[in-house]
């Protein structure tokens, strides 16, 4: 049904409502419409990259010499900065936060990745807020400038989830179980949509979770969530996830950018983040199930 939005969930006749005022009745139900990325008030004219048609229209803007600002530090914001940058343009970075990625991967590994940019020429600007972007500049809280042709917003999405305010589902984000079941009988969700959905992979399996348990199918065994991202030639990946890790150990030169860290809460890896060693994901990959630290831990949290 092309063309059709939904408008609400009557959950206790199964039907879901749509523009125009009728509905579609259901037997089971999966919600997988996604988000949106989240804009900053104040800075218009700013971009995001979530479609084709962003990644064009910034691509086209990235001409050699062009000054790029780019509000988040996440792997989104880091990797348009290594792209621009091997395109020739002046990048700054602008992050809120005291280290890139320190939520996920602690402080001591958000400086590295906050180097490796200051490296290829990167102006990373830490803890630093934005409060205005007149033409041709980004102002920070503080007052300085960073002057800027093109801003990039990359500060997370939000669950569309809003046709679904005033049911058990209401957001943000809809709660899942490992399989994809939310809180109403016969209604689940994937992608996006869900909590703690941060990349593809975990939006895949949720799709298939949710699609073997309306079968009626046995839940597939648990495995590391992991991604990946490629910056100034180098892969980098993770898997399992570095939150709740008090501890971090390292393997190799860091300085070389190439190197294995292992995170640990307590004595237990429940994450490892692989710089310019992409033969060693396999290896995590079983290690950390060994240990498991599966994607239906994070789901069930």
């Amino acid at each position: 049904m092309l063309g059709r939005r939904a408008t609400g969930l009557d959950a206790a006749h199964r039907r879901v409502l749509l523009d125009g005022g009728d509905a579609l009745p259901y037997d089971d139900l999966i919600i997988a419409t996604g988000s949106r990325p989240r804009t900053l008030p104040g800075i218009p004219g700013a971009r995001v990259l979530r479609t084709l048609d962003d990644a064009r229209v910034l691509r086209a803007a990235l001409v050699p010499g062009a000054r790029l600002a780019i509000v988040g530090g996440g792997f989104i914001g880091q990797e348009a900065a290594a792209t621009a940058r091997s395109l020739g343009c002046e990048v700054a970075i602008v992050e809120a936060t005291p280290a890139l990625l320190g939520h996920v991967l602690g402080p001591r590994l958000g400086a590295w990745f906050a180097s490796l940019h200051r490296e290829e020429g990167v102006r990373v600007e830490l803890g630093a807020g934005v409060a205005d972007a007149p033409p041709g500049a980004l102002v920070l809280d503080d007052g300085r400038r960073i002057a800027a042709d093109v801003v990039l917003v990359a500060v997370g999405v939000t669950p569309a989830c809003e046709w679904l305010t005033g049911t058990a589902l209401e957001g943000p984000g809809i709660a899942v179980d490992a399989r994809g079941r939310t809180v109403l009988p016969r209604v689940y969700a994937a992608g996006d949509v869900t909590r703690g959905c941060g990349h593809w992979e975990p939006a895949a399996r949720g799709g298939a979770a949710a699609a073997r348990a309306i079968l009626g199918l046995p839940a597939a065994p648990g495995v590391p969530e992991s991604f990946w991202s490629d910056q100034y030639g180098v892969r980098i990946q993770l898997a399992g996830s570095g939150r709740g890790a008090d501890t971090v150990a390292i393997d190799g030169d860091m300085a070389a950018r190439d190197f294995t860290a292992v995170l640990r809460r307590g004595h237990v890896p429940v994450g490892a983040l692989l710089v310019g060693r992409p033969a060693e994901l396999p290896i995590w990959r079983r290690r950390l199930a060994s240990a498991g630290t599966t994607n239906h831990e994070r789901s069930a949290a």
